[in-house]
């Protein structure tokens, strides 16, 4: 590449031996002659620096070791969208075959992708290509203008995950030629999106699915592009760190599924911010960190006019310990289907299937649980083991069989919310049926944990067994006495094997280890 053209070589993206970077510098970096590239790359542990050289910033970089100065001819600038469609999708005559068919996913949708030799035999022309998989080919620009409009007009569903492409800009010059695009995958493409209102034009009038996974586009950019994407009804916005800063707002109003997963800085009061999508039917949530939510719209038993169609929501793989949580989820009128696995509330407990049964005893409407069917004989086992097993509480709170006496506690009803209608539904249980344990309890076991305290580092580690059943109260009663240390100052949390990397509280003092899920060779952490 000459010396004129890399003058515009900053802020392209370039690949060299399968690493991906944007180049930030390009110029002379004395005391060696000739011209240089500095790349800040996507993996930090592929540069040398943070972008300065014997006490010179030449480039910055988000990462102290993730720039490195590269000469042009080392690095690979890409190639434009036709080539790489006749690269991977047309031989030479008398080529031998040397290609096969993969399966592919776009978003949720498992696509087939046409190899070298299913062209030749089934689609004579490039421009009967409908579907077509251009991952990692290093596709940087839509190249000469009107050019895949007149080769490959056809194509309804291409994915472009993993290439050198830079800018939305570009991507508005590829799409702008393909009349049909359904469906559009630009993943790991770390891309600049407009800064501001970009001009609506019918570039994407007719794009269904939208798929911008790892591209470092902001909400605040999705919402200044989204008028452009008038019919969308799937947008996946994976490992972006997206913050919701605001509402959608006359646009997204056709999004069906929304897939907001592994960005760890969503929480709650966000989530608030697009709970008016009106036909918003798929939530993904999975890998936020979230771990409570509330409808302060909707009374106990009542609905909330949040989410109105959501029918599908994941939340596996979150910090969710409470079962306050999923009594929120009652509130949602049109939940049908819910997937929370890999959760400290649903994880670590022997009893996977009591779990599975109090979920579906405390969301009434839903039909399908962590991809499984419940069936109508599975949902009245449930409920019915549910009214019997918290029997003693209710009637402790106030419960009584006779109606006109039957008034358990605002503190019961927050707890249990749907129990007055499992009540009215099969009748109040009688005192004969009522069970003394509650199904989610393991027997009263030992457990063997150890006892770290993580401000006093001074203190040695301690190994203690302690009954699954006793409270987090007691608990804290016993550490008061060996530490000297008042119980109202006390908190406690616990990690496990299981789940590295993250710390479950224990905030309710009258809930015991068990219903927190704590096991065998698991560390309780004690502050002060």
């Amino acid at each position: 590449m000459s010396d004129t053209l890399m003058l515009d070589a900053i802020g392209r993206r370039v690949e060299l031996n399968g690493e991906h970077g944007t180049v930030r510098f390009s110029g002379i970096v004395p005391p060696v002659a000739g011209l240089w590239l500095g790349v800040e790359w996507d993996n930090p542990e592929r540069g040398k620096h943070d972008g300065s050289h014997e006490g010179t910033v030449y480039f910055k970089c988000r990462h102290p070791t993730g720039g490195s100065f590269i000469r042009p001819n080392k690095v690979n600038f890409g190639v434009d969208f036709l080539t790489a469609v006749k690269n991977r999708y047309v031989l030479e005559d008398g080529a031998e075959d040397h290609g096969k068919e993969q399966i592919i996913t776009i978003g949720k949708k498992p696509v087939e992708t046409i190899g070298f030799d299913s062209v030749i035999k089934q689609q004579s022309h490039l421009n009967n290509l409908q579907e077509i998989s251009l991952r990692n080919c290093a596709v940087s620009c839509a190249g000469e203008k009107g050019g895949i409009a007149r080769t490959c007009p056809n194509i309804t569903r291409v994915d472009v995950s993993k290439n050198l492409l830079a800018s939305w800009d570009e991507v508005i010059r590829i799409a702008d030629q393909l009349k049909n695009l359904v469906v559009l995958n630009l993943s790991e493409n770390k891309m600049q999106f407009p800064s501001g209102s970009s001009a609506v034009t019918g570039t994407f009038s007719t794009l269904k699915v939208l798929v911008l996974n790892q591209t470092g586009i902001t909400w605040t950019e999705v919402l200044r592009c989204a008028p452009g994407w008038p019919v969308l009804e799937e947008l996946y916005l994976g490992s972006n760190s997206i913050f919701i800063s605001e509402r959608p707002s006359d646009v997204l109003q056709r999004l069906k599924l929304l897939d907001l997963s592994s960005n760890p800085l969503i929480d709650e009061n966000q989530l608030f911010l697009i709970a008016y999508l009106p036909r918003l039917e798929q939530l993904i949530l999975s890998d936020t960190g979230i771990s409570s939510i509330h409808f302060p719209d909707a009374e106990i038993g009542c609905k909330t006019s949040m989410f109105p169609s959501l029918q599908y929501l994941v939340v596996n793989d979150n910090r969710i310990s409470q079962w306050s949580f999923i009594n929120e989820l009652d509130k949602l009128q049109s939940l049908r289907a819910l997937s929370c696995l890999r959760n400290p509330l649903t994880e670590g407990s022997k009893e996977a299937q009591t779990t599975r049964q109090l979920i579906i005893a405390k969301i009434g409407q839903l039909k399908t649980l962590n991809k499984c069917e419940i069936l109508p004989e599975e949902r009245r086992g449930a409920e019915l083991d549910y009214r019997k097993a918290f029997g003693n509480e209710w009637k402790k709170a106030g419960g009584h069989q006779d109606p006109e006496k039957n008034r358990p506690n605002e503190e019961f009803l927050a707890a249990h919310p749907r129990y007055q209608l499992l009540c009215h539904k099969y009748g109040a249980p009688e005192d004969g049926e009522l069970k003394v344990q509650q199904p989610f309890m393991l027997k009263n076991q030992l457990l063997t944990l150890k006892i770290k305290y993580p401000n006093h580092l001074e203190q040695k580690v301690l190994e203690k067994q302690l009954p699954g059943s006793m409270t987090v109260q007691k608990v804290k009663a016993l550490l008061s006495r060996l530490l000297k240390v008042p119980v109202s100052e006390l908190l406690l949390s616990y990690e496990s094997p299981k789940m590295p990397g993250r710390e479950i509280e224990l905030g309710n003092d009258l809930q015991s280890l068990q219903f927190y899920s704590v096991e065998n060779g698991d560390c309780l952490l004690v502050r002060w």
